[in-house]
């Protein structure tokens, strides 16, 4: 029961403490809100991260419930900065946490000396409460600046794990498909260009497997909401399902027990370049859109795919 209850604990504490603070002590959200306009620069300069609670027992039960597993094709030489780019999206990027948002997988022990930071959208920070949670994890605001803060201004063996594909690539999730949302996102090229930081392919086998997504037919004014939420607020609302809390053959919120095998690949060297062109920026593309499907094909029939099984890029 550990496993089926801890997966919406944490969202449903959060607001549970929100509420208590709104309705009746007052004077602590008072005081909150003064520490929250002191810290807002946070998540833009290397988080807050708790190696504490990245050691919680909890996420050991939280990784075996799938499970999760952390994979190392070659070693991350610590005096390197890095990019690591994130496959795919799915519905939740349960991977995504699970290996770099705590150390249940053994993260600091496969690639010694290295500091992952997953990023995410700066609006997840304006939460109260729920951006704390963020920030002790390890996690920071995807924006512009505060990549640059981490790799540049932040000393050497920092991690900077991007989910490329963004929640574009969300209402692309579907099982036993593999679209990525990737031939235009040139951004994360163009920032380890700047600051000389390699570039990291990683592909989770099993991320879209965990939750299933209802898909509307284009032209549907369901289809037509999603599309709408994801120009205005920069996501789209997914609807979706997964089993029952007390039985897995009934569809529920709970994610499906299937596992989740995360690859880190090897890294692509990157000069530091402080205006890189179109055309540098497009060879690395290149190159990385190269490795990631090396990656993929490498170890898709390992991990439980069809040979025939291939990357289909959007």
């Amino acid at each position: 029961m550990v496993y089926k209850w801890l997966f919406w604990f944490s969202p449903l504490c959060f607001l549970l403490i929100t509420w208590l603070v709104c309705s009746s002590l007052w004077p602590l959200l008072a005081l909150y809100s003064v520490w929250l306009v002191a810290d807002w620069k946070t998540p833009e300069r290397g988080g807050r991260k708790s190696v504490w609670m990245s050691k919680w027992t909890i996420w050991k039960y939280f990784r075996d419930y799938f499970p999760v597993r952390l994979h190392k094709t070659v070693d991350l030489d610590p005096e390197q900065n890095y990019i690591l780019g994130y496959h795919p999206h799915g519905i939740m990027s349960i991977g995504a946490f699970c290996n770099f948002g705590t150390d249940s997988t053994e993260f600091s022990l496969l690639f010694p000396g290295l500091k992952p930071y997953l990023t995410t959208l700066a609006g997840n920070f304006k939460m109260p409460f729920y951006r704390d949670y963020l920030l002790a994890a390890g996690m920071c605001s995807v924006t512009h600046s505060s990549i640059d803060y981490l790799l540049s201004h932040h000393g050497h063996g920092n991690a900077v794990v991007i989910v490329v594909g963004g929640s574009s690539e969300a209402l692309h999730c579907r099982k036993q498909s593999h679209i990525l949302t990737l031939k235009n996102r040139k951004g994360f090229i163009k920032k380890a260009l700047i600051n000389g930081s390699c570039l990291v392919p990683v592909y989770s086998f099993g991320e879209n497997e965990v939750l299933y997504q209802y898909q509307f037919a284009d032209g549907s004014w369901k289809k037509n909401m999603q599309e709408m939420f994801q120009q205005w607020i920069g996501f789209a609302p997914c609807v979706f399902y997964g089993q029952g809390l007390f039985s897995s053959t009934s569809k529920g919120i709970l994610p499906f027990r299937k596992p989740i095998n995360t690859v880190v690949g090897k890294p692509i060297p990157v000069p530091k370049i402080q205006k890189p062109s179109e055309e540098q920026v497009q060879k690395y593309h290149a190159l990385y859109i190269h490795s990631l499907t090396e990656l993929f094909n490498t170890h898709k029939e390992h991990f439980g795919l069809q040979k025939s099984d291939s990357l289909i890029l959007i």
